[in-house]
C-alpha cells in the first residue's frame, strides 16, 4: 500500500481543477488516473483505468447547480488502487474502476456540502459584499478554493485507505480470468460512451460528421505508426 500523502496531494489538486481552479482539464480521468498509476509504480494500469473512467465520465457536465460525480479525485483513487494491486493477477482493472466509481459518488456528495458551506460564508459576509468590499470578495473566493482543495484531498485519502484493502482482498479471491474482467469493463464503459454520443448526435447539427472525421483521423494515425 502506497503512502496516503501523495494520494491526498494528487486528489486535492485534480479535484480542485474539476470546477474551481485552474480548469485546465488535467482533472480528466485519463490524465488523473495515469499520473496516479505512475506514482503507484504502474503507469500502464493507471492509464487503462483512466480510459475506462473517461468513457463513463463523458456523461457528466460539471457546471451550474447540478449534482454530478467528482471525477478528478475519483480517477486518482481508481488509478492508484489498480496500480498498487499485485501485478500479474486478474481483476486489477475492474477493481480500480469500481473504486473510482465509488469515490466519484462520495466526491459528488462532498461537493454539495462544500456549496452549502460556501453559501453559509456568503450569508455571513453579506453586508460587506453588498457594500462592494474587495477584501470580502477575495476572502470568500480563497475560502472556497481552499475548502475545495481540502475536500478533494480528504476524499482521496479516505477513499484510498478504505477501498484499497477491500480491493486487495477481492483480488485474492478473484476467479474470473483477466480477459473476461477486462471485457466486462470495456463493454460497460463503451455502452455509456455510446449512449452519450448518440444523445449528442441527435441534439447537435453535424455532430455525427465531426465524430466520424475524428474517428477516421485516429484510425489513420494508428495505421501509419
Amino acid at each position: 500500500m502506497i503512502e496516503l500523502a501523495p494520494i491526498a496531494l494528487l486528489g486535492g489538486l485534480f479535484g480542485l481543477d474539476v470546477v474551481c481552479f485552474p480548469q485546465m482539464m488535467f482533472s480528466r480521468p485519463l490524465v488523473a488516473a495515469t499520473v496516479a498509476g505512475a506514482f503507484a509504480g504502474n503507469t500502464a494500469t493507471g492509464m487503462f483505468v483512466g480510459v475506462a473512467m473517461e468513457l463513463i465520465a463523458l456523461a457528466t457536465l460539471p457546471f451550474g447547480a447540478s449534482r454530478y460525480p467528482e471525477w478528478g479525485s475519483a480517477a486518482v483513487v481508481g488509478g492508484a488502487v489498480a496500480a498498487a494491486l499485485e501485478p500479474g493477477k486478474p481483476g486489477a482493472l475492474t477493481l480500480g474502476v469500481l473504486a473510482g466509481l465509488a469515490t466519484a459518488w462520495a466526491g459528488g456528495l462532498s461537493l454539495v456540502q462544500l456549496r452549502i458551506w460556501v453559501a453559509w460564508l456568503a450569508r455571513r459576509r453579506r453586508p460587506a459584499l453588498d457594500a462592494g468590499s474587495r477584501g470580502a470578495v477575495l476572502s470568500l473566493q480563497l475560502a472556497g478554493l481552499t475548502g475545495d482543495l481540502v475536500r478533494a484531498a480528504a476524499v482521496s485519502a479516505l477513499s484510498y485507505a478504505m477501498l484499497f484493502p477491500v480491493a486487495r482482498a477481492a483480488q485474492g479471491v478473484w476467479t474470473l480470468s483477466d480477459s473476461v474482467s477486462r471485457s466486462f469493463v470495456v463493454s460497460v464503459a463503451a455502452a455509456v460512451a455510446g449512449t452519450v454520443a448518440w444523445t449528442i448526435f441527435h441534439s447537435t447539427r453535424g455532430a455525427r460528421w465531426y465524430f466520424a472525421a475524428g474517428l477516421l483521423i485516429a484510425v489513420l494515425g494508428l495505421l501509419v505508426r
